[in-house]
């Protein structure tokens, strides 16, 4: 994909070096948290989750917990533990989603499905998310334990919705929307609400962080789409037209479909059925969802979500978080080109 501007962008390259520069002290802190808590007398976990927790993630949702503590003045570490209980959280995740897509690829390496099994992966990621509610009951709020509690289950919810749209033509983009704000936004959004509760900023700094947290995440994920169908391993870190193969309805699809005419929508019919998964398959989709604007029009649709997260911010003082917060929103929109 070619553009001439990024989003957002006010004259330079977005990146992600201002917010891990923002935040490398404490995220120092939260490694170390990490490194103690994943490990088990039972020596496959450690094993285990360290391939995907040492396999080379941005770690981006901790470091907005991080990040949004900074920008709200708070010098104690609680955030440290919560940090590393929202990061368990993802990785927990993440293995259960390898498991239930039947990924070969996660950031490039082989995932840890494939390697050591179904089974052992599934009761790593729930060992993993048993760490993190002990890290939540740590901290000694309820607030804090309520926030991320909620989000878990969210997540699992929204999963389980992805799960049952699957191959199913007839899921619009209301449907589709609703499944990232839960599999996706939901955990950016918690990542950030905790840091105000830490901090006793009051809940009109919650509600302003968690909003940034959740837009964020909606445009993360829908970028993430996008790529899916317009990059390469390099770049996405799993397998290329994962999303096609597997039959996910997400944005560029729904609005290709919808856009198509019957030659088109018979095409898509049979590719998420399943019986059109080659890769020149995968290629045709491609220029169909180009000639349709639904790789371009998702990223706009990134876009708007990147302002409201940046709007999201309006009310607290600039300086470096307010600026390291915003570039992290404009990177995750500029990953599309």
């Amino acid at each position: 994909m070619t553009a001439t501007i990024h989003p957002l962008q006010h004259g330079r390259e977005p990146s992600l070096d201002p917010l891990m520069s923002l935040v490398a002290e404490d995220m120092n802190g939260v490694n170390a948290v990490i490194l103690e808590r994943m490990q088990s007398k039972v020596a496959l976990i450690p094993e285990l989750a360290g391939h995907l927790i040492a396999g080379g993630g941005k770690r981006m949702r901790p470091m907005l917990t991080l990040a949004c503590a900074n920008l709200l003045g708070y010098s104690g570490t609680r955030h440290h533990k919560l940090a590393a209980a929202v990061e368990f959280i993802h990785t927990a995740t993440l293995l259960h989603d390898d498991v239930v897509d039947g990924s070969g690829l996660r950031r490039g390496k082989q995932t840890a499905n494939l390697i050591w099994g179904n089974p052992a992966t599934v009761l790593v990621g729930d060992f993993l998310f048993s760490r993190a509610f002990e890290l939540m009951v740590e901290d000694g709020s309820l607030k804090v334990l309520k926030i991320l509690s909620s989000a878990s289950s969210v997540i699992a919810e929204g999963e389980v919705e992805q799960l049952t749209a699957q191959r199913r033509l007839e899921t619009d983009e209301e449907q589709y929307l609703a499944i990232v704000s839960a599999k996706t936004a939901a955990l950016f959004a918690a990542a950030c609400r905790v840091s105000p509760v830490v901090a006793e900023a009051g809940e009109d700094c919650e509600l302003a962080l968690e909003s940034f947290g959740k837009n964020l995440g909606i445009a993360f994920q829908l970028v993430d789409d996008v790529i899916d169908y317009a990059s390469d391993v390099e770049v996405m870190g799993k397998g290329v037209g994962d999303d096609f193969r597997d039959g996910k309805m997400t944005l560029p699809l729904i609005l290709a479909y919808a856009r198509g005419d019957e030659a088109d929508r018979a095409f898509w019919r049979a590719a998420i059925s399943g019986k059109r998964v080659s890769d020149d398959d995968l290629a045709h989709a491609t220029r169909l969802m180009r000639s349709a604007d639904a790789l371009s029009d998702t990223i706009e649709r990134a876009r708007h979500y990147g302002r409201r997260a940046v709007d999201a911010l309006a009310g607290f003082p600039g300086g470096k978080a307010k600026s390291a917060l915003t570039q992290a929103v404009e990177f995750a929109i500029a990953r599309a080109y």
